[in-house]
């Protein structure tokens, strides 16, 4: 009995490792939220699969701990990563409910990394992810890590900026982040990450506080001081050139 956390990638396509792609196919089960179930069925028409909706995390994870205690090969799959906002750390709690299973973490390339790719090379030197979702976290609380993140320089990348329930919750961020940084830093953001319809766009910091384009399949870039635009493409310098070797 193995249960299995797979991080599928942005797009669950060409971004899929070949770890994450045999511990699917080796699995009895394959279980997931119903939106990144979708994204895979195809490529494994054979596999029984089972889902939940949105906000059925916990009932999931309970889910997939029970079937991997009934000795099945269960895999539970995330978009992006799976330690980063997945589900590897909730099934490890849920699991202490249940008789012990062996656990394997597979990692996936997370939005930060798939976006940042998609953009050029924006995060090169320090950088902080900071989700604005305040449905796990107290916007106090996110308020304060935007604020110290801002204030070390770092370069941010904002995980769910928007959702119809927090429709002004980047422009709040952008504050903060103005209070700090100047109007003129370089920021992006990349919308559906490795899946059809993907798109970005570079803009100041300053007009990404109005943005409207941005959603849920958003991922948010913030520079810090050095990030510059080099033929259309977002590029924080690590230093090298700088350093004069």
């Amino acid at each position: 009995m193995k249960l299995t956390v797979v991080g599928l990638g942005p797009g669950a396509g060409e971004d899929m490792t070949g770890r994450a792609y045999r511990a699917i196919e080796e699995a009895d089960v394959v279980i997931g939220y119903t939106a990144y179930i979708d994204l895979i069925r195809g490529a494994f028409p054979e596999k029984e699969m089972r889902s939940t909706g949105m906000k059925k995390e916990v009932d999931r994870c309970r889910m997939a701990v029970q079937a991997a205690s009934e000795g099945k090969n269960v895999a539970v799959v995330c978009s992006g990563d799976s330690g980063v906002y997945g589900m590897a750390g909730l099934i490890y709690e849920v699991s202490k409910e249940f008789p012990p299973v062996e656990i394997e973490v597979v990692p996936g390339i997370t939005a930060a990394c798939g976006g940042a790719a998609v953009l050029g090379a924006p995060l090169t030197h320090d950088f902080a992810v900071i989700s604005l979702s305040d449905l796990m976290t107290p916007w106090e609380k996110i308020e304060k890590r935007l604020e110290c993140a801002a204030e070390a320089d770092f370069v941010i990348c904002l995980y769910n900026p928007r959702s119809r329930g927090r429709a002004d919750y980047l422009m709040r961020a952008c504050d903060i982040l103005l209070r700090h940084k100047s109007g003129d830093t370089v920021c992006a953001y990349v919308k559906n990450i490795g899946r059809d319809g993907e798109q970005s766009r570079i803009l100041p910091l300053s007009e990404l506080r109005d943005s409207t384009d941005v959603d849920m399949f958003t991922t948010v870039f913030v520079g810090n001081s050095q990030t510059t635009v080099i033929d259309g493409k977002m590029v924080t310098p690590r230093g090298y050139m700088q350093r004069g070797e």
